[in-house]
């Protein structure tokens, strides 16, 4: 892989190539992209969407926006680190080409703020719930009606796969969705794969799949535009990650780390001493003693200690990122750059806290249960009366279903694999509160 070709400033439907030297220095065509994210409707969803606590009362806590957003700046300095090294390297890049550190940044920053855009309601247990409902739930009957790949796309319901979607589906009247640049949609490719085969490697990239079946043309486009390499696994291809990509996950590896404890010990969960020390450990070579105890609140020292924490792990991702740009562009890197860090050990003491205090607590397990119900109803309820519409069996209560939702989901469409996938996206588009409240109306719960 070459950086030219992965800095590809391209959107879809462009019959020029974009050149970075005639770029307009007041709005990048990278920082284009940061903006049509954050004004997009999926990403405002994202403020009703669980990243610790599902339906939380709690204003501290964090939601899938706030962290999308810390998750953007992390990756913005991880990109800018990185980006004034590479450069260094290879100079040619800004002689010849005009390409600036900050554009680094930009990239990182737009992929990063995108990263959770797809994900549905309820954490991560929402993707589970929906493949759940496919694989042994009332959707498992469309199992001998779909291809292999189409069936195992809903059976694994992949958040970063439908964050593709959303990103590239031409809808009527919005040609190419939110049209980003190539270079971003490469970074924001975390799995550049498709779903079978399943893991067929222990690299990185093939831990999950990264687009569905529908997306698979537009997919390889993107990924050929900005020279992904090519691998053969059996008789399926697959691509190497873009190098930019290891600077997204490693933004959201070290925020969900570091900041999700700090909601952990805010909201009690994780006795403040206790955490504080494990903390101190991973600063410890940076922490100012004097002035860490000269802080009165707990507020005060978490703080100081997750600004620390940050600096720290964003400065070591990008020592390891650089130190092995060749492997990275050879696509023969495969695994996280902080697993390569000196800071693992410390980094899975963390999790393994966050696990069983927060992730696993009575409060997140109960609210995780409730939403495997409204995910299922919801699917269900669309599902069918979608079939008995194109089947010419619908009832009233079918027709009062569709009614209310509108447009919201193609049920007219011929085509049962993209009904399913959907319905699916629809109901991965709706925030935790909606998803309860349309569960209460179906129910008949709320009038």
């Amino acid at each position: 892989m070459n950086w030219e070709q992965l800095l590809s400033l391209r959107r879809q439907g462009d019959r020029n190539k974009r050149l970075r030297k005639e770029q307009d220095e007041t709005r990048l065509g990278f920082e284009v992209d940061y903006d049509r994210i954050i004004f997009s409707s999926a990403f405002r969803s994202l403020q009703d969407k669980t990243q610790v606590i599902p339906l939380s009362k709690t204003s501290f806590v964090h939601t899938r926006l706030t962290h999308s957003l810390e998750v953007s700046v992390v990756g913005r300095s991880l990109g800018r680190v990185v980006g004034k090294k590479v450069l260094e390297k290879h100079p040619h890049l800004t002689a010849v080409h005009g390409y600036k550190f900050n554009d680094f940044g930009a990239i990182v920053a737009a992929a990063a703020l995108a990263h959770d855009i797809g994900n549905p309601p309820f954490g991560h247990s929402g993707e589970k719930a929906i493949g759940e409902y496919f694989k042994t739930g009332s959707g498992s009957r469309y199992k001998d009606l779909l291809t292999p790949k189409q069936y195992q796309d809903l059976i694994d319901f992949e958040g970063n796969a439908n964050g593709f979607k959303i990103l590239t589906e031409t809808r009527k009247g919005i040609e190419g969705g939110v049209r980003l640049s190539y270079a971003t949609l490469g970074a924001f490719m975390k799995y550049p794969k498709e779903s079978l085969p399943k893991k067929p490697t222990n690299h990185i990239a093939h831990k999950k799949f990264g687009y569905f079946q529908n997306e698979a043309s537009f997919f390889k486009e993107v990924a050929e535009e900005v020279g992904l390499l090519k691998h053969n696994v059996g008789e399926e291809t697959t691509y190497s990650r873009h190098p930019l990509t290891f600077l997204v996950e490693a933004a959201d590896d070290i925020c969900y780390t570091i900041i999700d404890f700090e909601d952990g010990i805010n909201l009690g969960l994780i006795e403040e001493e206790y955490a504080l020390e494990y903390l101190i450990k991973l600063v410890k070579d940076a922490i100012n003693t004097s002035k860490y105890n000269n802080l009165v609140t707990t507020a005060d020292r978490l703080s100081y200690l997750r600004s620390l924490a940050i600096n720290t792990l964003i400065q070591e991702a990008a020592s390891v990122f650089i130190a092995h740009e060749e492997e990275i562009l050879s696509g023969t890197f495969d695994v996280a750059l902080v697993d390569k860090s000196k800071y693992e050990a410390q980094i899975n003491d963390i999790l393994k806290i966050s696990v069983n205090k927060i992730y696993q607590s009575q409060e997140v397990t109960e609210k995780e249960i409730a939403g495997y119900e409204i995910l299922a109803t919801l699917l269900d309820r669309y599902c069918i009366a979608t079939d008995n519409f194109n089947n010419g069996k619908s009832s009233n209560y079918d027709k009062l279903i569709l009614r209310a939702e509108g447009d919201n989901f193609d049920y007219k469409n011929e085509d049962l694999y993209a009904r399913l996938i959907g319905i699916s996206n629809y109901v991965a588009s709706l925030t935790d509160g909606n998803a309860l409240l349309k569960f209460q109306k179906i129910k008949g719960l709320h009038i």
